[in-house]
């Protein structure tokens, strides 16, 4: 029997991806996205370039440079935001594809203390989106 492919939103890097998150930047293993829903603020999404879908299928020298790109990322986002913990999720009913979100939590704010979950949702204005990825880009890149 056939295995059935299922589409994959980071792979095509259409509408539907866009609906969810902006990309950031590219990184030498991944892509960075800002999540939209910014409850957490500064939530971003680390995605493999290539498709995986599993951590163990990929070989040592890409898990390591993968999980360099994810703690270049939260390094960034501590380093912006100085959150009391980041947690780091990874999911893949939805999404099968190897990517882990980072979400920032702050003391005193939103399900501090619990693990995050992506209700309530808070949405920004373009512009205030546009500045989070410049600062973001520009301490992932230092």
């Amino acid at each position: 029997m056939e295995k059935k492919i299922q589409s994959c939103n980071y792979c095509e890097k259409g509408e539907n991806l866009n609906s969810v998150m902006f990309k950031i930047t590219e990184l030498p293993y991944s892509i960075v996205y800002l999540n939209r829903n910014q409850q957490h603020r500064g939530r971003c999404i680390v995605a493999y370039k290539q498709h995986q879908t599993e951590y163990f299928h990929l070989n040592a020298e890409e898990n390591a440079g993968f999980f360099a790109d994810v703690s270049r990322t939260a390094q960034a986002l501590y380093n912006l935001f100085h959150p009391g913990k980041i947690n780091y999720a990874t999911f893949g009913d939805l999404a099968p594809h190897v990517h882990i979100h980072i979400v920032p939590k702050y003391e005193g704010e939103v399900q501090w203390g619990t693990p995050f979950q992506d209700e309530p949702k808070r949405f920004l204005t373009d512009s205030e989106y546009q500045e989070l990825i410049g600062q973001i880009k520009a301490e992932i890149d230092k």
